[in-house]
Parts: C-alpha cells; structure tokens; sequence
C-alpha cells in the first residue's frame, strides 16, 4: 500500500448536535448527502487498490454517493460503541460525571479504547499487501484512532486529532517511517 485515505462520513443530525452517534444508523442529512457528492467531485472516481466502509448506513451512503458503490464491507471500521451513552452529547454525560472523557475514562457497557484500537489495527493489516493506494469510509473517533495506531501512538491520542464531517485525511511514509500526510481536509465551506 502507498497512501491510505481516511474518508469520515457526511453529516448526520446527531453529528451536527454533537450527540455520540456509534452503532445508531443515523442517515445523512440533506447536508451530508452534498458533502458527500463534493467528496466524489474531489476524488474524481480516483483509482483505488482497496476501498473498505463501515456496514453503518452513513458510511455506506456517503462512498455510494462519492462514486464508490462497489466497496467491501468491513465490521471493523464500525464506529466506537458508546454503550450507555449512545445518542448523548459531551455535555449531558458531563453533567453528571464533571470532567468526563471518552478518551480517558472510556463510557459503560460499550467499547473500551483498546477494543476500538485492535479493530483499527485489523483494518490496517487489510490494507498493507494492496498494491496502490486504498480507502476506509469511515467515522470520526475509528479514524482518529486509526491514525494514532498507524503512527505507533497509544489510541487514546486519536483525541488529538480533530475531524470533521466529510474531511479527507491520508497516512503513508516519509521513507520506511509511517506519517500522516495530509489531516482533517474539509470540502467545505
């Protein structure tokens, strides 16, 4: 594999309010069916070696609309189940656990980090004998996991990296060394 792209879904009402949106198939918004033909646009019905998505109808809908109708499904690319606190927002959870993160101190009866980082880690190996480039339609906390464990970081340092709706991001290699190449990349206005 040369270049593996990271293509976050469109948006979704629970997306826009900020609600933790994991195994939910929560469609796409009239907005996040345009993002997703921008992403098309973008990607000009680019080439790729491999393309992977999410079983969730989100991801699915947005490849469909990019131009990538035929992409294989894969269960490890579903977003984090946030167990207890599905359909919350930081804030609710926060008003009751103060100082609340998904990141550090993980959510009940769902996924923990490390649980996320193993399916991120498969994902990967899927990746890695392709010969080209390939693309993983996706969500926001998979992905930013994804990144962290392609860089050798511990998952919960995908909370370092931001990720919007729609955003192309790409990870490869400066020589033998992983990196990311390009981040968050919103089509946009």
């Amino acid at each position: 594999m040369r270049e593996l792209w990271l293509i976050r879904h469109g948006e979704t009402e629970w997306s826009r309010s900020g609600a933790h949106t994991g195994l939910s198939d929560i469609p796409l918004t009239p907005a996040g069916r345009d993002e997703a033909a921008a992403l098309g646009r973008y990607l000009e019905a680019r080439p790729f070696a491999l393309v992977l998505v999410s079983p969730l109808e989100r991801a699915r809908e947005t490849c469909r609309l990019a131009g990538y109708p035929n992409a294989l499904t894969d269960p490890d690319l579903r977003e984090w189940d946030y167990g207890d606190y599905e359909g919350l927002t930081t804030p609710q959870i926060q008003a009751g656990r103060p100082a609340w993160s998904l990141w550090t101190d993980g959510v009940p009866n769902g996924e923990t980090a490390a649980q996320v980082a193993a399916r991120a880690e498969r994902a990967i190996a899927r990746t890695l004998p392709v010969t080209g480039d390939a693309a993983l339609f996706a969500h926001g906390h998979i992905l930013r996991i994804l990144a962290a464990c392609w860089l050798g970081l511990p998952p919960e340092d995908g909370s370092l990296f931001a990720l919007g709706t729609a955003a192309v991001s790409t990870l490869g290699y400066e020589r033998r060394t992983r990196v990311i190449t390009r981040w968050n990349l919103s089509l946009s206005a």
